[in-house]
């Protein structure tokens, strides 16, 4: 998210980290109504309109929250109300940016406990175990399944020993997918998470599992490119051959033996 959105989202992301600090665990709850207004927001696009018109007054807005989150915790319509005020380049860019504040509040209250770190590798763990199972990976990513179908299967892959803060993440991901595949979703949430203990996520692919020595040279090498602490989340597919595909963020190096060879086939086709 760019541009004026962009800048709306962090103004309120600013704001509302000291109120997630005070928060502690209580942050889960916070986050949990702020999913609700996501889904309300997903499933209305005549509010949608309504919260971003730049032609009606921000009290206006505000005042039209008040009335619609009835009943949600303060700290939650304060929220909302600030964001109906700011500006949004797209009125889908008002609920992108309360799914992101939702999963900050979610990742502060494991924050709070000491749990962050367990989170962000339990999500990772998650997707790395649908790598293996591809009926999996299709249910959970399909929106002609009911989500509570979904939503069960989730909790069945994790049975019941991941962090609440996973779980509920895991959950609420497949949930609502907003257009998503599940194993994105998953991917972002591990970033989001390792945004917040100060790393960037590079997801690694290989064909068969690297050394340690290979992951701490991958590691260094991304490090002095970013300047910034890396953690190498490594997924392993045979369907690659050989060679390696990072990616951090929006940034893939792919130099597969697939990929180069789709590379060699391009150019004699031109």
């Amino acid at each position: 998210m760019r541009g004026t959105s962009g800048a709306s989202l962090e103004q309120a992301r600013e704001l509302f980290e000291p109120i997630l600090r005070d928060a502690g665990a209580e942050a889960l709850e916070l986050g949990r109504q702020l999913y609700t207004v996501v889904g309300a927001l997903d499933g209305s696009a005549t509010l949608r309109r309504s919260l971003t018109d730049p032609s009606r007054s921000g009290e206006d807005k505000a005042a039209l929250v008040a009335g619609v989150l009835g009943g949600f915790d303060g700290r939650v319509v304060d929220l909302v109300s600030g964001l109906a005020r700011s500006r949004w380049s797209e009125a889908v860019d008002l609920a992108n940016a309360l799914e992101r504040l939702a999963v900050d509040a979610v990742l502060a209250s494991a924050e709070s406990r000491g749990a962050l770190e367990t989170v962000e590798d339990e999500l990772f763990t998650l997707g790395r175990g649908l790598d293996g199972s591809r009926e999996a990976r299709q249910a959970l990513s399909d929106d002609s399944v009911a989500p509570d179908r979904r939503v069960a299967l989730v909790a069945e892959v994790l049975h019941g020993t991941a962090d609440e803060a996973t779980a509920f993440l895991a959950e609420q991901g497949t949930r609502a997918l907003r257009g998503r595949r599940y194993p994105q979703v998953l991917r972002w949430l591990g970033e989001v998470a390792a945004e917040r203990r100060g790393r960037l996520v590079a997801s690694v692919t290989a064909a068969v599992p690297l050394t340690t020595e290979q992951q701490e040279r991958i590691s260094a090498a991304l490090e002095s490119a970013y300047g910034r602490a890396v953690q190498i989340n490594v997924s392993i597919d045979p369907e690659v051959l050989g060679g390696l595909r990072v990616q951090v963020g929006a940034d893939v190096i792919d130099s597969t033996i697939v990929a180069r060879l789709a590379d060699a086939r391009r150019r004699l086709a031109g």
